[in-house]
């Protein structure tokens, strides 16, 4: 039954601990517990506040490895769930409660599978891993890209990675991320004169100063994308200036914007072209940027084809391969040179208030993940 599964079960234990980011609040250690009697080793890697493990079963190659997070974000309103955000509930199929989705559901998905895999083949070839953090939905500084760092400098390389970000849209399997887009943000500040607004020759509106060279960023055309990604979009997200009054010109304006980017530019790239534009309109301004990743992209080879091979198995749908979205914490083992995809459970309702899967789908994901670990470890 799909509301007895060893899969569901170990779900709720997860869901059940309140690890609002950066806190694992004991998930980790429970992962632990299990993956000792599947005989990995075990390494904990906290750094400041944050929580992380590497385990790995096996010394030779290849590397496969599972990534993801213990971490969710905050609930929100509790008043405004059907069932307390940390007290998951089924009703009529679907699981619901924070991180259900996002990712706690594949995760215990991810365990499972290992746990049926390992016990009909023991002696599999190369090894498996779980690289597991607590930082994904907060800064992504001591998390990931950490655990990385200590991988590299021992050069320990992973040849394939599944994250278990919920990458489907209606069914498990209708999507595989084999990528995604760069991210880059810039916090622009503009610096005018302040002064009463009956005399404008005594002031430097940046408001006024802002507005062109604004309009030019946000109609501009980055690239025409590539058959891998969407054309780069720049999206302003944030404008602020003023003093609350209408007599009063504002000495400075803030604004804030992001970028999605292709393959086809990288950081360098639009930070020149931005400033230029800024430059061009000769704006007394100051810019930070902060680069949340670069974009990557896995194309089809052993790993994807072993995904979409399984999917088609067991749920007779044709993936569909996609680079649409947000980020993961795939942008930081990418470029170590494995091949990295993201498989998991439905997005709908990600984030959101009464976030849910469907029961069934997280035992389908389990299924779906020991199908892929024997196209890829067994002779």
């Amino acid at each position: 039954m799909a509301f007895s599964s060893p899969t569901l079960s170990l779900a709720i234990e997860l869901i059940a601990r309140p690890s609002v980011t950066p806190d694992d609040a004991g998930c980790q250690e429970l992962l632990i517990q299990r993956l000792q009697q599947l005989g990995f080793n075990i390494e904990r890697l906290p750094f400041e506040d944050v929580s992380n493990l590497w385990a790995r079963r096996g010394s030779t190659g290849p590397l496969f490895c599972f990534a993801g997070h213990t971490d969710v974000v905050p609930s929100g309103p509790a008043e405004q769930w059907t069932y307390p955000p940390f007290a998951p509930q089924i009703h009529e199929g679907n699981l619901y409660g924070r991180g259900t989705a996002d990712m706690k559901g594949s995760i215990a998905a991810f365990i499972t599978a290992l746990e049926r895999f390992i016990g009909h083949h023991p002696d599999h070839n190369g090894s498996i891993a779980l690289l597991i953090t607590s930082d994904e939905e907060g800064d992504f500084i001591n998390g990931t890209p950490r655990v990385v760092d200590v991988l590299e400098a021992r050069n320990e390389k992973i040849d394939w990675c599944i994250v278990g970000e919920p990458s489907s849209t209606k069914q498990v399997g209708d999507v595989i991320k084999n990528g995604r887009r760069g991210s880059i943000s810039g916090t622009l500040k503009i610096h005018g004169k302040q002064g009463h607004v009956a005399y404008p020759h005594l002031v430097r509106n940046p408001i006024h100063l802002a507005a062109p060279a604004l309009a030019e960023l946000s109609a501009e055309s980055w690239d025409q994308g590539n058959a891998y990604f969407p054309p780069t979009s720049l999206q302003i997200s944030n404008i602020h200036a003023g003093t609350g009054a209408t007599n009063v010109v504002p000495g400075e304006l803030e604004a804030k914007f992001n970028l999605r980017f292709s393959t086809e530019l990288n950081a360098g790239q639009i930070k020149q072209r931005v400033h230029a534009i800024l430059d061009k309109h000769q704006l007394d301004y100051a810019l930070d940027w902060v680069l949340s990743g670069n974009p990557f992209i896995t194309e089809q080879g052993s790993l994807v084809n072993a995904c979409r091979a399984s999917i088609k198995a067991i749920t007779g749908l044709d993936a569909e391969l996609s680079t649409s979205g947000g980020t993961s914490d795939g942008r930081f083992i990418a470029p170590t040179g494995a091949q990295v995809v993201e498989l998991g459970p439905c997005n709908a309702t990600i984030h959101q208030v009464n976030e849910h899967v469907r029961a069934k789908d997280l035992n389908t994901l389990s299924e779906l993940y020991e199908n892929i670990l024997a196209r890829l470890l067994l002779p």
